[in-house]
């Protein structure tokens, strides 16, 4: 068995796409056999988070520490090199298939109560293909504990860069701010993106310029990725008032990547209360992203 566990393919028209059981991430997306998404192979792990779904957090909360309806938690410290608990804890977790169809996969996990998290959702994620407009992400959450429970939710797709060096793609996304961030990428503030080299609002050749950086305050929201050889729109809706965009050299060797990372709330969001969802119980959240090819 593939290291990510089952993988099941979705297709419509020219459009496949393969979600995996373990983390029910995105493991790749393909319109005429060309890669929509910076792919990894069936027998890796989801390098750098690569197409992960991050509940009930997204980022990183520092020092794993939180405080919430007047108690004080202490998560496992899932990045050691900074101290932080990163990404959630869905990533590592075989979700159950719920609808399996040809053009549709809906995934879903029981959140139970663990060290850190006393809390119980219901998570399920609908990933659906459609032969034009492309790849569409719907995502559920319900408090089915009895008591309210703190929730933020993020993606974490690469674009692939068909081929370019980071130095030669473009990036845009229109969102007037930027968050500032210490050594230990947790926000210590906010910046006005205008003239500085973080302002993509109008498209920025990256060149030199390599990102792990939080945006907020959109005009609109998507993100596009392009290079000479081809390029994608990540679109998401309101839910998601945060964006994270990540450069990486190597995906997987001699593959780039540009992570546009829809996001709930920022970094931290469990410590800082920026952009926090609280459900009460039987209580929901929904939010819906995708990516379309241009």
């Amino acid at each position: 068995m593939a290291l990510t566990g089952r993988q099941f393919q979705i297709t419509a028209g020219d459009h496949q796409a393969t979600i995996v059981e373990v983390g029910a991430g995105l493991r790749e997306y393909r319109v005429g056999g060309v890669d929509v998404t910076a792919s990894y192979p069936e027998d890796s792990l989801p390098p750098r988070g690569a197409g992960c779904v991050l509940v009930p957090w997204p980022n990183r909360l520092r020092g794993g520490s939180y405080e919430f309806g007047g108690r004080r938690f202490q998560l496992a410290l899932s990045e050691p090199a900074n101290g932080n608990a990163i990404h959630g804890l869905a990533r590592w977790v075989r979700w159950a298939p719920v609808v399996v169809e040809q053009s549709a996969l809906t995934l879903a996990i029981d959140l139970v109560p663990q060290t850190g998290w006393i809390f119980e959702l219901r998570v399920e994620v609908t990933y659906e293909l459609h032969p034009e407009s492309g790849l569409s992400v719907t995502a559920v959450a319900r408090n089915t504990g009895s008591w309210a429970a703190p929730f933020g939710a993020g993606f974490h797709p690469y674009l692939s860069t068909h081929g370019a060096k980071l130095d030669d793609v473009t990036v845009q996304l229109p969102a007037r701010q930027r968050i500032l961030m210490d050594s230990a990428q947790l926000p210590v503030g906010v910046q006005t993106v205008t003239r500085t080299p973080y302002d993509l609002r109008r498209g920025r050749r990256l060149r030199h310029l390599r990102l792990d950086d939080a945006y907020t305050a959109m005009t609109d929201r998507y993100a596009e990725v392009r290079s000479r050889g081809g390029g994608a729109r990540v679109w998401f809706d309101e839910a998601f008032g945060y964006a994270q965009v990540f450069t990486l050299e190597d995906v997987t060797p001699g593959r780039h990547g540009v992570a546009i990372e829809p996001m709930t709330c920022p970094p931290d969001a469990f410590n800082s209360g920026e952009g926090l969802i609280v459900l009460e119980p039987g209580a929901s959240w929904a939010g819906r992203w995708g990516i379309t090819p241009v």
